[in-house]
């Protein structure tokens, strides 16, 4: 599970650079349609030994081959279309200051940051600026030799098989559709399952599954789901299968990376994954999260993988990812001393006895230093990251919580001086809540998150994990920042020195809500519901609060000037209520209770008040800001010697975000148009 930053930041509209600097370093940051571009540093990669560094370096390798998996993955057509694009942005030789060419261009960075056509959070399918017309006419006019042609597939039959794709607003309107009452495979562009409904999907997997098993595998993880002349089958993904001449790449890599490991967990750790591509046997994959789970004493750690579920509109099947990292040795002493009293935290809960850990089982955390980020976490990436995913294995192996430190800190560089908060926090009172604890008291709500959050509670036996179907990640990102919320105001957090008073945490509670009943409405489209699943869960918890306090007169939404403020009466009783909603989502993850979840997210999570909605939006406008961010990647440079070897690996922060975009398409591109 990974926790997605939610700081609204950055300018927005025509595309543009903004150049800043902080100690010393040199922010470099693109601005287009609503997203911001940032760079990250890599503190410390200089001070890692010759053998660590080969170690990041192939990697990081293993980790950008994956790249046109994702792509596939968010949409069939997605590949052709972005080679298609590409080659007009660099073969075009007409007008490239048309209004056209500028609208095509922002289109393709789009397309480029969302790994697809639709958009990476809300999921709706991308409006384009420029002209059916033009497109064709600049298809045309470009050397052959620069498009993605299927074999005797002329140019014009190229444009005629993307181009409704691309302009009609009826043909794959949703990556991702969440919408109650609708066939969730049929109406959502996702690439995995063809030909099916979810009515046959369900079915399919429902009778694989073996209630009585401790240890089920994560069924439908690795594969997509076709019917074919009738019959239901999975084609897997693993080397020899579907995607074979990417994961027949990262394989490549990763026994490079093998033969300089750390040591020989971590060794075993990358032979294990190895296997998992060769073979794409799942009980192959639990063994290596295990066996990566076991692994704490190495320096440089890593995702490499089908990993976050969030893209499947039933949260089964995988998307592809990859983090490289080190350890930051300085900043991993909160997340030790919060790791270290997990047992604690869990028996203080406010759940029911029954759906609580008797005993937390090897629950690890650190903060990190990002190196490199890949497929499902690039450009745009989490803060946090709790691994892995199967309940059986969280439940008798622990897991690793992971707070990304680089990245938390590029994003409040970001931040600062943005008029945000001027905006929408109601008093003097809370900016100065905020501006004397919200960076700490963020970073311990993630780490609360991360740490034990998810790793937090039990299902009882005999529960299906994939039992809360569609509402499931929702559910499970809500259990855990309930956790978090519930916990950065306890005194536990004053007595381990993690925050300096009693008055800390309400920085925390009061940007939650306010994020959560307004300003994450500046990521909505006007007419739209909340679909994606972290947005969902923020709303749910707010809402539900809101509505729950109103006999107490707990929280309020109050006018002033003309303008929408979250107020908090009672921060105690606030509390409060995160604890009982706390207990009651663990109750319907522990017993797998769908009903409720439904109830749950349909009642709170989902509707947006139009009024308030359009607010927002106005007053948002007038700050100039963008709502997303992500990033560009440092680049690795091997130094070699006179015999060939590698004798120094340098990091580099010289690359734009278009010129890195282009790099990884020549450099990283393994899959064809069609998979």
């Amino acid at each position: 599970m990974t926790c997605v930053a939610v700081a609204l930041l950055a300018a927005c509209g025509n595309a543009k650079q903004i150049t800043a600097r902080a100690n010393n370093f040199k922010y470099t940051v693109e601005q287009f349609a609503d997203l911001q571009i940032l760079r990250y540093r890599v503190p410390g990669f200089e001070k890692l030994s010759l053998q660590q560094k080969k170690l990041v370096y192939y990697l990081t390798e293993a980790a950008l081959q994956g790249r046109d998996i994702l792509f596939d993955q968010n949409g069939k057509y997605n590949l052709t279309i972005r080679r298609t694009l590409e080659a007009v942005y660099t073969g075009y030789k007409g007008d490239r200051t048309s209004a056209d060419f500028k609208a095509m261009e922002i289109y393709l960075k789009r397309v480029w940051f969302s790994n697809g056509i639709h958009h990476h959070y809300g999921s709706e399918k991308f409006v384009p600026g420029f002209a059916p017309e033009f497109f064709k006419q600049a298809i045309l006019s470009i050397d052959k030799k620069l498009l993605s042609l299927s074999s005797g597939q002329s140019p014009e039959q190229l444009f005629d098989v993307i181009s409704p794709v691309i302009f009609d607003p009826a043909i794959m309107p949703k990556r991702v559709n969440q919408a109650a009452g609708e066939d969730l495979i049929k109406t959502s562009a996702c690439n995995y399952y063809d030909g099916l409904t979810q009515q046959e999907a369900e079915d399919f997997y429902n009778a694989l599954k073996n209630p009585s098993d401790e240890t089920p595998i994560s069924y439908g993880l690795n594969s997509r789901l076709v019917k074919v002349n009738g019959k239901v089958e999975e084609k897997v993904w693993k080397v020899g299968g579907l995607y074979g001449a990417a994961i027949e790449k990262i394989v490549y890599w990763l026994k490079k990376a093998e033969a300089v490991a750390e040591n020989p967990e971590q060794k075993a750790v990358i032979e294990k994954l190895v296997d998992f591509y060769n073979t794409g046997d799942l009980k192959t994959f639990d063994d290596y999260a295990i066996l990566w789970l076991k692994d704490i004493n190495s320096l440089i750690d890593f995702v490499n993988g089908f990993t976050e579920s969030y893209g499947d509109p039933l949260g089964m099947k995988a998307s592809w990812e990859s983090l490289v990292n080190f350890k930051d040795l300085d900043a991993t002493h909160r997340t030790e001393i919060i790791s270290g009293n997990a047992q604690w935290f869990e028996d203080h809960s406010p759940v029911d006895k029954q759906f609580k850990k008797e005993k937390v089982k090897g629950v690890t955390a650190k903060v990190i230093t990002a190196a490199i980020l890949a497929g499902d976490l690039y450009p745009a990436t989490a803060i946090g990251i709790n691994l892995p995913n199967s309940n059986w294995i969280r439940s008798q192996h622990g897991s690793k919580s992971v707070t990304i430190g680089n990245i938390t800190d590029a994003y409040n560089k970001a931040a600062h001086g943005s008029g945000f908060d001027e905006e929408f926090v109601v008093s003097p009172k809370e900016l100065e809540l905020i501006n004397s604890y919200a960076d700490l008291t963020d970073e311990l709500h993630t780490d609360l998150h991360e740490c034990l959050g998810h790793g937090s509670g039990k299902l009882l036996p005999g529960v299906d994990p994939d039992a809360l179907k569609a509402y499931g990640s929702t559910i499970e990102e809500a259990r855990a920042d309930l956790f978090g919320l519930y916990y950065v105001a306890d005194k536990k957090l004053v007595d381990l020195g993690l925050t300096p008073n009693m008055d800390a945490y309400k920085a925390e509670y009061y940007k939650y809500l306010m994020n959560g009943l307004m300003t994450q409405l500046v990521r909505i489209v006007p007419g739209n519901s909340i679909e994606e699943a972290h947005m969902r869960n923020r709303q749910l918890i707010a809402r539900w609060v809101y509505e729950k306090g109103k006999p107490q007169n707990v929280v309020e939404l109050i006018k002033k000037n003309g303008k929408t403020y979250v107020v908090i009466n009672d921060y105690q009783k606030l509390r409060h209520l995160f604890g009982e909603l706390l207990a009651e989502i663990q109750r319907i993850k522990s017993t797998g209770d769908y009903a409720a979840a439904h109830d749950l997210v349909e009642d709170y999570a989902v509707k947006v008040d139009p009024v308030l909605h359009a607010e927002i939006l106005e007053r948002y406008k007038k700050l100039n800001l963008a709502p997303y961010k992500g990033f560009v990647n440092p680049k690795y440079e091997p130094v070699l010697g006179s015999n060939g070897e590698i004798k120094d690996v340098k990091v580099v922060y010289d690359e734009g975000y278009t010129e890195q975009m282009l790099r990884y398409s020549k450099d990283y591109s393994t899959l064809p148009s069609w998979n």
